[in-house]
């Protein structure tokens, strides 16, 4: 399908549109920012853009108060319509960020909850104890996500909550034509309710992607046939700036084996998991590693891996930006307009090679040279064979290995490569080589 060959361009629109921290309800078009967007984000190559959330919150986005409207802070609904208009007519998918394991304290039939209490037709939507209480003192106890009481669970096995929340993708397909969602903690979302949300999503649309924020463990307990179609990369993410920083080319090149390689007990063989190397959830890239010269090679890895790469917004020109304690604000900044540099530039010819070669799309994985400071691993599909060679090391190094082939071109720079007498790697570097036969 389309999202195994799409190079996705995140964007988290209450940050970047400059929407106040706080949802005052006072109406402004600032997602209508996102227009001046739309060439630079062609640009670099990407074809998919992912919005994280939009509708109508508390705070960030993450804490819903209504599924069927834009937040008040970006516009009204029409100005996502004008949007979501502008990314298709420049030929870019839409995906959107579902929120569906929890809403804040403002959504309508929580407030309802809390008027009525055991009177309210909605009690059942939420996991309410009547004879307990939070912090809040609303005098009941509710389950809040992962302790964050400001975050009601929803009850997903109550046909009604589904049902509510299947109508809203309906809308959003219906008025903004969205082609997927993001499904955030979708480790929190039963296996049941992620059937019946995939059985929905091949009918409501025709490739209908659902892409699901997972961490760590199996990650096919979310993903499969009759689940999400991929999910978040998260333990290589770990890998593409630790192996970087620890200079251990090791610990990312037994992941990506492990996960994709030739071995019969691969886990994700065939799979299109999201690489990524920060969101606006993690610190930015360029502050998480401790060389800048690594940046270049370490998108590099994240383009040759087996995956879906992903670029957050900003980070394509290498912008910094860490963690607060208790914030994520500077994660997410409001930006006046896009930047270009060598970075970005870079990063647009990542994208056009990735998305010209079946083998750097579809291929299967395979180590063939592994050190501390560099690696070369092959991608291979319908004959096509690509050879993804980095060097982390300061100095240059000379790899000597059987490579299948005399000569090659590398689809970042389209400079031919003679593997004759060894494969010289210049320092920090980072090469495409797809072998001629």
């Amino acid at each position: 399908m389309w999202f195994d060959e799409a190079v996705i361009y995140q964007i988290y629109p209450l940050g970047l549109c400059g929407a106040p921290a706080e949802n005052d309800g006072v109406a402004a078009p600032r997602i209508l920012r996102l227009l001046d967007w739309v060439e630079h984000i062609k640009k670099t190559g990407a074809d998919t853009v992912l919005l994280n959330p939009v509708f109508d919150s508390d705070r960030h986005g993450y804490d819903t108060r209504d599924y069927f409207h834009l937040d008040p802070r970006l516009g009204a609904d029409s100005d996502l319509e004008q949007v979501c208009r502008a990314f298709h007519d420049a030929g870019l998918r839409v995906m959107l960020d579902g929120v569906f394991n929890h809403v804040g304290r403002g959504f309508w039939a929580f407030k309802d909850v809390q008027e009525k209490r055991w009177d309210s037709p909605y009690k059942d939507w939420f996991h309410i104890n009547f004879d307990g209480n939070t912090n809040y003192n609303d005098g009941f106890w509710y389950e809040g996500w992962e302790g964050h009481n400001e975050l009601v669970k929803l009850n997903l096995f109550n046909p009604a909550v589904v049902e509510h929340q299947f109508e809203a993708i309906r809308s959003w397909v219906d008025r903004f034509g969205i082609d997927g969602l993001r499904l955030d903690v979708a480790y929190c979302l039963p296996p049941e309710y992620l059937k019946q949300l995939r059985a929905f999503a091949n009918g409501v649309k025709a490739d209908f992607v659902l892409m699901g924020e997972t961490l760590h463990g199996d990650y096919t307990r979310w993903m499969a046939d009759d689940m999400c179609h991929s999910v978040t990369n998260y333990e290589c993410y770990k890998g593409l700036w630790s192996a970087f920083n620890s200079m251990n080319m090791f610990e990312i090149g037994h992941s990506l084996a492990r996960q994709f390689g030739p071995e019969q007990w691969t886990l994700y063989k065939g799979k299109h998991l999201l690489s990524f190397l920060d969101n606006h959830d993690v610190d930015r890239i360029a502050s998480k590693l401790t060389n800048p010269e690594h940046l270049r090679p370490a998108w590099a890895m994240a383009f040759g891996m087996p995956g879906v790469p992903a670029v957050y917004c900003g980070s394509e020109w290498g912008i910094t930006g860490s963690k607060g304690r208790g914030s994520d604000a500077e994660l997410r900044p409001a930006l006046e307009r896009p930047e270009w540099n060598e970075l970005t530039d870079w990063i647009s010819r990542l994208a056009q090679a990735k998305k010209g070669s079946r083998a750097l799309c579809y291929g299967t994985y395979r180590n063939v040279v592994l050190t501390n400071q560099q690696i070369i691993f092959e991608r291979a599909c319908d004959g096509e064979r690509v050879l993804v060679a980095i060097n982390a090391g300061g100095s240059p190094y000379t790899a000597h290995f059987d490579a299948g082939c005399g000569r090659a071109a590398d689809l970042i720079t389209g400079q031919p490569h003679d593997f004759g007498g060894g494969s010289e790697l210049p320092p920090y570097s980072a090469f495409f080589w797809k072998c001629e036969r």
